[in-house]
């Protein structure tokens, strides 16, 4: 694994993820959540288009990426040297710090730092999630998650192999919990144990505030569970999704979803929606 994942082709990676990515697809026309009465192809299209600014911000950030990596296991520095435990421990160790760090805590700072959540929430802004909407994030936002990679990096000192490892698994991940997939309930919520679920993650994307701030994991459940930001609602189906100040048709095009951050629109009253209270348990 560790020699498969060091010299991994780029061609590999995108297969992996457009397998992916065609699966849940085509598993949505069959079992879907929500009966959407949106165009696919369209609504596709845009996120697809945010794939392509992402991989040109990883492309730019590969280089330090691979020489912080590259440094820390000359070096011996980090986190997982410095304990000096079995290497199934430091796969273990490092995983988990690399969701944590590198997805849980960055999404969670992007929702509480004001500045930054105008650039996450183009995310949000999408009214029917579904698997492309893993894809849609802002070139900025792209910026904050590589810079948060390379922190997890340099203080846990994460060898390049468990990096391309992990950023397999967290993309697969992204699609599986955004895809608009019904499972069985038993099914759904015996895997947020320990995993995010498709029905779990849906919550986060709701437009009422205090579920739209919860539920930040991307691959294991727990850190929602420890930090005390895991919430559950009875059923899902009722969610709406979006933000109320970006409900106009034009905010579903690239280029409104680009200058985005920059917008301040003052929410409509009509938007404004009930919700029931969370449940925390």
């Amino acid at each position: 694994m560790e020699t498969f994942f060091e010299n991994i082709p780029s061609s590999y990676r995108t297969a992996i993820l457009v397998a992916g990515l065609l699966v849940l697809w085509i598993a949505e026309g069959f079992i879907p959540r929500f009966a959407f009465k949106y165009n696919r192809y369209r609504h596709a299209g845009t996120n697809l288009f945010f794939t392509v600014t992402t991989a040109v911000i990883n492309l730019v950030f590969a280089f330090a990426v691979v020489k912080a990596a590259q440094w820390t296991s000359q070096a011996h520095f980090g986190l997982l040297y410095w304990i000096g435990a079995p290497q199934w421990l430091q796969v273990i160790l490092g995983l988990l710090m690399l969701d944590f760090m590198g997805a849980y805590l960055i999404h969670l700072v992007q929702h509480k730092v004001a500045w930054m959540w105008h650039f996450h929430k183009i995310h949000h802004i999408d009214t029917a999630i579904d698997v492309t909407t893993a894809l849609r994030h802002h070139p900025v936002e792209s910026v904050f998650r590589v810079a948060a990679l390379i922190v997890t990096i340099v203080t846990m000192g994460i060898p390049i192999w468990m990096v391309m490892l992990y950023q397999s698994l967290s993309a697969l991940m992204s699609q599986f919990n955004h895809a608009n997939i019904h499972l069985p309930h038993w099914l759904d919520k015996g895997l947020s144990w320990i995993i995010v679920s498709p029905d779990m993650h849906k919550v986060h994307h709701s437009r009422y505030q205090p579920e739209t701030d919860s539920n930040y994991a991307n691959i294991f459940s727990i850190w929602d569970r420890i930090c005390g930001t895991f919430v559950t609602v009875p059923d899902t189906t009722r969610l709406q999704y979006g933000l109320d100040e970006y409900l106009e048709p034009r905010y579903q095009e690239i280029g409104p979803l680009l200058k985005a951050p920059w917008d301040k629109p003052v929410p409509r009253q009509e938007d404004v929606i009930v919700q029931q209270p969370v449940n925390t348990h």
